[in-house]
Order: structure tokens, then sequence, then C-alpha cells
């Protein structure tokens, strides 16, 4: 089975729709020591087929219209958050304190790019605001690697110790992701949903979630990727964010493509979310799941209030098991898993050539969605469909089979990459690279300032 007949296959879908695919393989794209490229191109491909699906039910077209993924837009789509330029500007990368660090036995990989995380890191070592970056060094080289991970996770921060493929595996939480599905799917109520309205076959552009709203509770990558595929795809989505945690501007800008950005304190507006649950189609979280259930807003909490909802849910290490309620991010979950081990040399840790667990997973998401939805359309019931981060980590190392590094040469991002005016300047951004015939090409509105927006539907 290849790795896109894998994902498709883990979503529900037709095992004939593959078919309807065609790829542009170039050699040279996403170069890794893991089948990378391989992952990335079923991800995007996944959700190309999902969204050709829907817009064929929708439209009332028999077979999908015809998907072709180019591993070159993929690529760059994979780097956006880096390609991005705003007048010209190059974006704010890693913080200074999200790195890796010798410890006493090892390694070890924090993440402080947001002030939070960097102050509860700085705490947990017993330093302040100003230390200097030699302090710290000096605080982690005297920790053994799994002490330093449990002082700063017990602090509220971030930092998991290098582990090899085989101490991961022997992990109580590796052997949870291994027993779950790629995509976990479940019918959340018996309650129908309102029938989606028909496109018109005869539109210049088919758009499979025109007329949906989207609630988009994520933040960082993964869920954002998801929330900005389906704004191209049509869906009105509304970014609410606590006003006290504002996002990276760069990434803000990298993922906000097609979407409006607002901020709600749900403990003083309540009554304002659940005016937006009550005609909201789609719901999309990316906290953690025992931290979204003390709000209520787990899968069936929601599903409760608004019948026939169809609920998303992303994190790093799953809904399950010891680290079931753990944060994490892209760069730990590489170094968790034994990616990063794999990825190095000369005794150093590597990583991948790009965020790819983000970006991935975010694909799928997506196109979890779409196929929930397009299921939903001959029953009328809400769904709940679950992503991981570490699960699709176990899929790359350990369940697609690289592929001969054929076709022609990738030749960098510039073919992907396109210019607009936007609030915030003058972007500079990577293309979708989710494609089929009569889709959108691009997305009708750049990003927005964070939080720029009424907490309000259209």
């Amino acid at each position: 089975m290849t790795a896109i007949e894998y994902a498709w296959s883990a979503l529900g879908g037709d095992p004939a729709h593959p078919a309807r695919l065609t790829t542009v393989k170039r050699e040279g794209a996403l170069p890794a020591r893991l089948p990378v490229r391989e992952l990335a191109r079923a991800c995007v491909g996944a959700c190309a087929l999902a969204a050709a699906e829907l817009a064929a039910r929708r439209a009332g077209l028999g077979d999908p219209p015809a998907v072709r993924v180019d591993d070159g837009a993929v690529a760059a789509a994979f780097h956006s958050e880096r390609l991005l330029r705003v007048d010209g500007r190059a974006p704010v990368a890693f913080a200074p304190l999200s790195r890796f660090w010798r410890t006493a036995d090892g390694w070890v990989r924090t993440h402080g790019n947001y002030p939070h995380h960097r102050a509860r890191l700085l705490a947990a070592l017993n330093l302040t605001e100003d230390s200097p970056a030699d302090e710290v060094a000096a605080r982690f080289a005297k920790l053994p690697s799994l002490e330093a991970e449990e002082t700063v996770h017990g602090a509220g921060g971030l930092a998991v110790a290098l582990r090899t493929p085989g101490r991961w595996r022997a992990h109580e939480q590796s052997a949870e992701v291994r027993a779950r599905p790629l995509v976990e799917r479940e019918r959340l109520d018996t309650a129908r949903a309102p029938v989606l309205p028909p496109l018109d076959p005869a539109s210049a552009v088919l758009l499979p979630a025109a007329g949906l709203r989207v609630l988009d509770l994520t933040r960082v990558l993964a869920g954002p990727v998801a929330t900005r595929t389906l704004a191209l795809l049509g869906a009105d989505v509304l970014r609410l964010d606590a006003p006290w945690l504002p996002e990276l501007p760069d990434q803000h800008a990298d993922t906000g493509f097609g979407k409006r950005s607002a901020t709600l304190d749900l403990a003083v507006g309540r009554d304002r979310f659940e005016e937006l649950l009550a005609s909201a189609d789609v719901v999309v979280t990316g906290y953690r799941p025992a931290a979204l259930d003390r709000f209520g807003l787990s899968p069936r909490a929601l599903a409760a209030r608004r019948p026939g909802l169809v609920v998303a849910q992303i994190s790093a290490w799953g809904a399950y098991g010891p680290w079931g309620d753990r944060r994490g991010f892209d760069s730990l979950v590489q170094v968790a898993t034994g990616i990063a081990v794999t990825e190095g040399s000369a005794g150093k840790p590597g990583a991948l050539p790009a965020q790819v667990l983000d970006h991935g997973t975010g694909y799928l998401l997506a196109a979890a969605v779409l196929r929930a939805l397009t299921e939903q359309s001959y029953d009328g019931y809400g769904r709940c469909v679950r992503l991981a981060l570490a699960r699709t980590a176990h899929w790359l190392t350990d369940g697609i089979r690289p592929e001969p590094a054929t076709g022609p040469p990738y030749p960098g991002p510039d073919a992907w990459l396109a210019e607009t005016d936007s609030p915030l300047g003058r972007l500079r951004y990577a293309r979708p690279p989710v494609s089929f015939t009569g889709g959108p090409a691009d997305w009708v509105r750049p990003a927005v300032p964070w939080g720029s927006d009424a907490a309000a539907w259209r």
C-alpha cells in the first residue's frame, strides 16, 4: 500500500479515489533520511482528494475531479513559515531558548518561543528573565536528561529528553500512540445537521467548504494549517484566541490567510461563544484535550449543545496515556520519538528539513474534516476526528516505504511563491499545494492582524 493509499484508507475514503490523483515527483524536495517527501505528498494528496470528493458530492458531479500533487508546491508549503516575507523582512525564527542543550548524560530540547514558556523554563532552572544563555547551559549540563525533562515539565515549561527510536518504543506513551489509528474517527450523536446547499457545477471555482462556518480554536502550526486550508476551500473561518495569549506575529501572518481573527475571554464572554457555536458547522481545537474538557469544550459536550457538529482535535501526544495532558510542539515530538537521533550526525541530534509533523498533520486534519462532512451529507450526523503529532511521527518512522528519488530536480520554492498587499504590509507567501480540477488556486483574502475582527459571524 502506498503512503497516499494508507492515508486515504485511514480517513475512511473510497479505495477507488486515489486513482484520480497524479503526482509530479521532484528529486531533492524535502531531503531527509526518513521518507519525509512521501509523507508530505500523501498528506497533501489525501487532503486534495477529500476536497475533490466533497466538491463532487455537493455539485452532483459523480466522480471527484482529478487531483494533482506537485512535490515542488508541497515542499514550498511545508516551509511556508520560513518563506514568508513581510515588507521584505524575513520572519522571526526560533527564540534563543528554543534549542538543544547538552545534559549530564545526553541532550534535551526546549521550547521558549512564547514569553510564558520562556518564563516557566527559566523558573524551573532557578534563573531570572535576564539570565544569559550560558547560565541556562550550565544548569542543564549538571542534570541528567530525564531529570531535566521532568523538572521543566513540573514547572509548566517545555523540555524533552533526546531518545533513540528504541527508547521511545519502550516508552508507555509510545505504546499508547501505536495502538491508535492514524486518524481517529467517531460519530458523535444521533441528531441530524442541516443539509448543505448544493454547489453550482458551472461555477468558475468549486469551493467544497462554501457556506460552512468554522470556529478555529488552534495555535501554532498544525491546527492553523488545517483551518487555513478550509478557508482556501471556501469556509468562513473565525479564529478565536484568549486576549492575553497573542500569537507570534509572523506565525499568525503565515497561517492566517483566508481567515478572520478575534479575541474572546471564555470566562466573561461565554454567552458570545455559545452564540457562535450555535451556528457553527465545524469546531477545530488545538489545545490540550484535558484543558478543553475543563471548559466544557470536549467533542461530546460541544455536540450536545450543537447537534450535528463536526469536531476536529489535534494534539502533540494524543488524548491518552501518561503524556496525554502534556504540552508539545513539532520540534519536541521529533526529539522524543527518535527522529532527531535518526536525522542527526557526528553524535549530535538533527531535525527534519521542515516542521513536517505540524504541516503533515495539519493537512490530514483538514482532510478528516472534509471527509466527515462528506459522510455527514449522507446521514446527517455529527462526527469527531482526532490526530496527534506523535502518531504522525510513528507513521513516518515505521509505516512508510521510501521511494527512489526520481523525477526532475526541485528548483527551489520560487515558482510556488506569490505576493499580495495586506493590512500587515506586502506579503510574500507560499501558495497552497492542495489542487484539483476546478478548485481554488489561492486564498481570496490575505492575513489580517491578530485580534482585529469582531467575534461574530458575517
